[in-house]
This record gives structure tokens, sequence and C-alpha cells, in this order.
């Protein structure tokens, strides 16, 4: 059992019989990682499997459970989100949504990213706030976290998706669209590309990246809601993206009680 492990158990205890008997029908912890998310993803192994902070937490996790761990990897988090009513994963390490939480129940956040807009040369717009206006045109990844909220909060602008990020990008530039919605340190490199580009002050709202259940399997979601802020406060989340010289990710607040 890795250190972490042993420092997460002293804190909560073993996990109870119902939430191992959940987690482990297929004789292993099978965690759901989205590799879109550079952040929490930020290298592959020597046998090419993710490695970062997200597969790291699984791998603690699974120690807890005193279970081998399996990888489920996929390319964004709308096809990870999708598998949740076909049996493909356990656990998944995701951007926590509304649209996702009708077929997963989720932890809070242990991590937490700013979102933001990137706006091109000779743009007038000075705030978050201003982009939300009739005419405007964001270019968002469809199905990501963040374009999700904006779905649900945008009410004047009109939102133009693409696949994955790459794909809002090349919108926003060969469209000359009005905004380019995305993850602060993604659009931090942008800027720096783009030329004339600025990014713009503040966020329109930070994605909260938790671990999430299927509901037909949520009888441990409590468990796993301990081992997120045991994970928090007792600084091994702090510690992880400190290990993986993450810029950009933020350890969440606890939330209160297990």
């Amino acid at each position: 059992m890795s250190a972490e492990a042993r420092q997460i158990r002293a804190i909560i205890g073993a996990p109870p019989d119902a939430a191992s008997q959940a987690l482990s029908r297929h004789g292993v912890l099978r965690a759901g990682i989205n590799l879109s998310n550079f952040l929490l993803v930020s290298s592959r192994t020597a046998d090419g499997s993710p490695a970062g902070v997200s597969p790291d937490m699984a791998a603690i996790l699974a120690a807890c459970l005193d279970l081998p761990l399996k990888y489920v990897p996929y390319e964004s988090p709308g096809p990870l989100a999708d598998a949740a009513e076909r049996d493909e994963w356990d656990v998944a390490l995701v951007g926590a949504e509304p649209q996702r939480a009708a077929v997963i129940d989720f932890t809070p956040a242990y991590t937490e990213i700013e979102a933001t807009y990137l706006v091109p040369a000779g743009s007038v717009l000075q705030s978050v706030a201003e982009v939300d206006r009739a005419g405007q045109r964001i270019a968002v990844a469809a199905r990501t976290a963040y374009g999700l909220w904006l779905e649900r909060n945008v009410q004047a602008a009109e939102l133009v998706s693409g696949i994955g990020f790459d794909g809002a990008y090349r919108h926003f530039v060969d469209q000359k669209l009005d905004a380019l919605a995305g993850l602060r340190p993604k659009l931090i490199e942008d800027e720096k590309t783009l030329l004339g580009s600025r990014l713009l002050p503040g966020r329109f709202m930070a994605v909260q990246q938790a671990l999430g259940t299927p509901k037909a399997s949520g009888i441990a979601i409590g468990y796993l809601r301990s081992f997120v802020l045991a994970a928090i406060e007792s600084g091994i989340v702090a510690q992880l993206i400190a290990r993986h010289g993450v810029t950009g990710l933020s350890v969440a607040e606890p939330a209160s009680g297990r």
C-alpha cells in the first residue's frame, strides 16, 4: 500500500464492505480517465498508460481498496460520461456538471481549473461580462465541463461548438469569432502564439474536477466522498499537483462533512 493510501486510511479507516463490493465487481478498480484534460493527465508512462494528478488519484484509491487498478481512457469527457450506463468503469475522474449528474453521482471537487476567454486582435471586449451579448459568437469545445456550463448560462451570445479544443480553436480563427472559451492555462499558451490576441481578466466559471460513480452503483459514493475530502485535507492533492509540476490547477476548497 502506498504512503498516500496509508495516510488516507488513517483518516477515514478501511472502506465499508458495501463500498468495496460495489467498486470491485470485476476484480479490479476500473478508473475512467479523460485524456483531453492536459492538466490532470500531463504525461504518459513508458507503457503508454496515463500519468498525472488524476491517474495518481485513481491509483491511491485502488490502494485504499486493496484492488488492482485498470485505467479506462477516453479521448474526451463526453464519451466518458456516456459510458456511465454501459458498465465500462467503476469510478471516473471528470468535471462535475449537472448534465452528467443525471447518470453519475459525484464527490466534492478535489481540484478546480479557471475557465475564461481569449479574444482576437482588435477586440473591444475588456471583461468576461461583456462577452455574453447579442451578436457575439463564442467558440467552445463541445461537451466539456465549461462548454456545458456555457450552454446553461449564456443568454444572448451564440455558441459555436467544435470537436475538442483544437476544433474550437479552428472555428475561432477561421470564422473570426469574437471569443474562444477555454481553460486558462491552455489559453495562456495560445495567447503567446496568436498575434495580438488577449486573455480577458477574471473567469466565467471554474471546472470542478471530481470523482464520480454510476448512479446504478451509487452505494459507494459516501466512501468516495470521504476519500476526496481526506485527500484534500491531508495535503495529498497539493502534493500531486506539485509532483507533476502542473500550473493552473488549484486544490478545491474542501466541502464540509463526510
